[in-house]
């Protein structure tokens, strides 16, 4: 008879960093709070995700008994610092369409438990941080990020997945519960440039620059350019100042091969002037919440980061694009970008692109000339 000692050992053989054990039992409390909050969360139901048929296992395997979680460090090895400053951490390595990593270690984990005689599931709505915390691996964060309770030196940086069988293990002791160390003054609240954490250990995701950053209506509002930074995909800041990450933010990580070798199209001023081919074979794979269709919401985050870093090399790139691009959205962030560097090659470039708009392009580039003066 398969015990949870052979499970763990089959999962750490897997390079799986801890594993917990719960119940297939509703998530009863997280669906109340889904409902609640349909203002802020309904647009995932909208579009498809399931989150409130997630909170129910046996929504996805009938004969449910156990969820087994495995935690994944997905910050194990060191990055780029370019593309650090400009996509989260956790879609740098991200193999969900290229099947070529961390999915082949759930599979082989899989195939073990189907050869005794155990069906599963990985379902992608069930919600999984709330499942570790239930499996007693790890707490919560005013960041609303789960924190794992050995992985990564019990930092943020970590992945749980949950594996839906139908065998019943003894479920683990939970641990669902905020252990930030009473001396932080909320440096993940001061850090959120949107105001996207609460204070209160919720969030409004629709302020979240993660979301503003693949999900966002239109053309970014201006009161939100200048805040949401550097990044383009994804964001970090709430972890990146936490306390609970310094230690593994301190650590000697070695560099990441697979990152490295795709850094280079990454490069902001080829994420302007991508096009649909190359968005397919270089961005999509591995970065996939936009579609080929949205290719115009890369290029308008790649033009505000541009501008954010305040760095004039960028100026030609963003007037060619000003100038060029099929969408108005693109030109009129190219047309900030330029009057947020300022100077006088930004200046004479918006100049140039003036007397070649009208409409809602030709108020962005007015108050860029105005901010770059």
């Amino acid at each position: 008879m398969i015990t949870k000692a052979d499970v763990i050992a089959r999962a750490m053989e897997q390079g799986f960093d801890d594993v917990g054990f719960t119940s297939a039992e509703p998530f009863d409390a997280h669906r109340a709070f889904l409902e609640q909050h349909q203002k802020e969360y309904g647009w995932v139901e909208a579009s498809g995700l399931g989150l409130l048929q997630g909170t129910d296992p046996r929504s996805t395997l009938p004969g449910a008994e156990t969820i087994i979680v495995l935690m994944e460090t997905y910050f194990k090895m060191a990055n780029p610092t370019f593309l650090e400053a400009h996509f989260g951490r956790c879609y740098l390595d991200d193999d969900r369409v290229t099947k070529d990593g961390l999915a082949l270690r759930i599979k082989a984990f899989r195939g073990y438990l189907r050869d005794q005689g155990i069906q599963s599931k990985v379902p992608f709505n069930l919600p999984h941080r709330m499942a570790a915390a239930r499996a007693g691996m790890g707490t919560f964060g005013k960041n609303c990020l789960f924190f794992s309770r050995k992985a990564a030196r019990r930092s943020s940086w970590v992945l749980p997945i949950t594996v839906v069988v139908d065998h019943r293990f003894e479920p683990d002791p939970p641990t669902i519960r905020k252990a930030c160390p009473d001396w932080c003054r909320n440096a993940c609240i001061a850090a959120c440039p949107t105001r996207a954490l609460k204070g209160d250990g919720t969030i409004d995701p629709l302020r979240c620059i993660s979301y503003l950053s693949y999900y966002g209506e239109g053309l970014t509002p201006m009161e939100l350019r200048e805040p949401m930074g550097l990044y383009v995909y994804g964001c970090d800041r709430c972890q990146n100042v936490c306390p609970r990450n310094a230690a593994w933010l301190a650590e000697e990580l070695p560099p990441n091969p697979r990152v490295a070798a795709k850094a280079d199209y990454f490069r902001l001023d080829r994420l302007l002037r991508m096009d649909t081919a190359y968005f397919e074979a270089h961005i999509w794979p591995h970065m996939f919440y936009m579609p080929a269709d949205q290719i115009w919401r890369w290029q308008m985050n790649a033009a505000r980061a541009m501008g954010n870093t305040r760095d004039e090399r960028y100026v030609d790139h963003l007037a060619d694009a000003g100038r060029t691009n099929p969408d108005q959205r693109v030109r009129a962030m190219a047309a900030w970008a330029m009057g947020r560097i300022g100077g006088v090659r930004a200046r004479a470039k918006l100049a140039e692109l003036e007397r070649l708009s009208e409409g809602m392009l030709l108020e962005e580039v007015t108050a860029a000339i105005q901010a770059a003066s």
